[in-house]
């Protein structure tokens, strides 16, 4: 097990968080005179959310504990994934002086947290093939590397890496490793979900941005050990997630069938866009995919963007990324948006 208290900033272990009114009393009671809340209501007819949300979410932390069997003292909610990226490397991350590795190519968001904590980002790209370079990644291993950020299924390639290689990292370098799951709705067997019942140093991120069809809300979870998890609460804000995210949250929840139901659409819809767009002459390579999109290969990938572009279908150039050049990230849509797409590539000459 690694010594967590030794990876956190000495000011997060000293501070003396604020406590909001719902902190002080978390019980039943009649009458709410303690926040400073409206307690006429909204203007609106219907509503009641004059209240503040629970700051800890606790009904939701339950329903998401069912769902997943992870303990609820396990579970972390913020706004978005994103959230809890900042979090952990300010949990972590001295500013000025502790580093944190990124893989590219790789989800842009953990650099430029990165960056706007002040903490020095070391690269270390993944193979040709999209694995972990295991020679690489033992050279930068040092005192000051604190945080490794691993996205699996990974964004933009669509490949999950083995449980093999996240166990390799967890056991060679002892910082916090983060396993990006966004999209792993998409392959849930290959989850290392399980894995921090014995790495207490291991975070692994979710989000309901993306199977689950609800990008608006802005929900994403982290899973960890408590007491990573105590850190996260400790400096978030008190009512980070809303009444209006918590509610919708919960009666998706009721609907985990329905959200399964949709998966297998998108699975089969990326299949059929797999062999559609191998039949292009412009296509050189589909890279495999574990998530809801796919990296293609095009003879001239500036070129295809402008023109799909022109004609009001938005796609991602990842064409400057290491390992991506002359690549397209395309997202799985609709039955009639995927052949809408192939339609308009055949028409490019």
């Amino acid at each position: 097990m690694v010594e967590l208290e030794s990876l956190v900033r000495e000011n997060i272990r000293k501070l003396k968080p604020y406590t909001s009114a719902r902190d002080e009393f978390s019980g039943t009671a009649s009458i709410f005179l303690d926040a400073n809340e409206n307690a006429f209501g909204t203007p609106l007819e219907k509503s009641a959310f004059h209240r503040y949300p629970d700051p800890y979410q606790q009904k939701l932390k339950e329903k998401i504990s069912d769902w997943l069997a992870i303990p609820a003292d396990h579970i972390f909610l913020g706004n978005g994934s994103d959230e809890a990226i900042d979090l952990i490397l300010r949990v972590f991350g001295q500013p000025g002086q502790d580093e944190v590795l990124i893989m590219p190519p790789t989800y842009g968001m953990y650099q430029v947290s990165a960056q706007i904590n002040d903490l020095q980002v070391v690269e270390v790209p993944l193979t040709p093939s999209f694995k972990l370079d295991r020679q690489a990644i033992e050279k930068v291993i040092s005192d000051k590397l604190k945080i490794a950020f691993v996205c699996s299924p990974n964004n933009p390639t669509g490949n999950v890496f083995a449980s093999e290689e996240i166990v390799w990292l967890l056991e060679h370098f002892k910082g916090i490793v983060i396993v990006d799951e966004a999209y792993i709705d998409f392959a849930p067997q290959k989850s290392v979900l399980p894995l921090i019942k014995q790495y207490n140093h291991l975070i692994v991120l979710r989000t309901f941005s993306k199977a689950w069809g609800s990008a608006g809300i802005r929900l994403g979870m982290a899973f960890a050990n408590p007491q990573i998890i105590a850190w996260l609460n400790k400096i978030k804000m008190p009512y980070n997630v809303s009444e209006l995210t918590q509610q919708t949250a919960l009666s998706l929840l009721e609907n985990i069938e329905e959200k399964e139901k949709r998966v297998r659409q998108i699975l089969e819809q990326r299949e059929w866009l797999t062999e559609a767009l191998l039949q292009l002459p412009m296509v050189q390579k589909v890279f495999p995919s574990d998530a809801n999109f796919l990296l293609v290969r095009f003879d001239h990938a500036d070129a295809t963007y402008r023109y799909l572009m022109e004609r009001g279908i938005i796609v991602r150039n990842r064409s400057n990324q290491i390992h991506c050049q002359n690549c397209l990230r395309i997202t799985v849509g609709t039955e009639e948006e995927n052949r809408k797409l192939v339609e308009e590539l055949r028409r490019m000459r």
